[in-house]
């Protein structure tokens, strides 16, 4: 199973451009986003999930997985079918399937409402079917809401993103229905953990990482939670 697809672009490309590319990525203007004025009421379970997609998904779970209350982050694929759900097929782009990710999470200590605005703060929710240099639906942004109260959080904070212009253009993130979560190969799992040095991962991912850190230092854990912990680097 390649990844050269994502890779090869960045091949081609001069040291310094990349560099220069990185440092651009952290965009240190960039604020916080408003506090979701909709939000998980009510008692809830420790074990509350949240599945989400928003580009290629090495950069969302090492993310999430820098996140206080969140217990378990694994990468895979969501909103096409079981037998699809491969890298090398979900790479065509024709299953429905988005590069998610599973958020495993304890709502006293991250509401579900903080996990959507860290999710906005990291990727760009006004490109449609691409995030970066990744492009296609696969790599669409899209939030699989699993059930009603969730839909009701997500629905209600992009109204409130739209009505603030958080962004300059329109948001197209969907919110779809939760039909399945099916988890990725063994080797994306904790991918940016172990490949902090891969030029994909250093241009358009640690950025990621390091704005969650600087937006919302309360959330910030130094201690990712991994999939495989113990297990040594690819």
């Amino acid at each position: 199973m390649s990844l050269l697809p994502r890779i090869r672009p960045l091949l081609l490309v001069p040291v310094a451009v990349l560099l220069c590319s990185c440092f651009a990525s952290a965009d240190e203007t960039t604020k916080p986003l408003p506090v979701p004025l909709v939000d998980t009421v009510g008692p809830a379970a420790p074990g509350e999930t949240a599945v989400l997609a928003g580009g290629c998904f090495w950069g969302m779970q090492g993310v999430f997985q820098h996140v206080q209350g969140v217990s378990q982050v694994v990468s895979g694929y969501s909103g096409g079918d079981k037998s699809t759900a491969q890298y090398e097929t979900v790479s065509g782009g024709q299953t429905g399937h988005a590069e998610s990710v599973k958020i495993v999470f304890d709502p006293k200590k991250v509401s579900y409402g903080q996990i959507l605005r860290i999710y906005f703060s990291v990727m760009d929710p006004t490109e449609l079917n691409y995030q970066g240099p990744d492009e296609g639906t696969q790599y669409r942004s899209e939030i699989f809401a699993a059930g009603p109260e969730q839909k009701r959080i997500a629905d209600a904070y992009i109204a409130q993103l739209t009505k603030a212009h958080a962004f300059a253009q329109p948001i197209v993130t969907k919110v779809g229905a939760f039909k399945g979560f099916y988890a990725a190969e063994d080797y994306h799992q904790d991918y940016l953990i172990h490949n902090p040095s891969q030029p994909y991962i250093a241009i358009n991912d640690l950025p990621k990482v390091a704005t969650l850190e600087r937006l919302y230092p309360a959330s910030w854990r130094e201690a990712p939670v991994m999939v495989f912990p113990g297990r040594a680097s690819l």
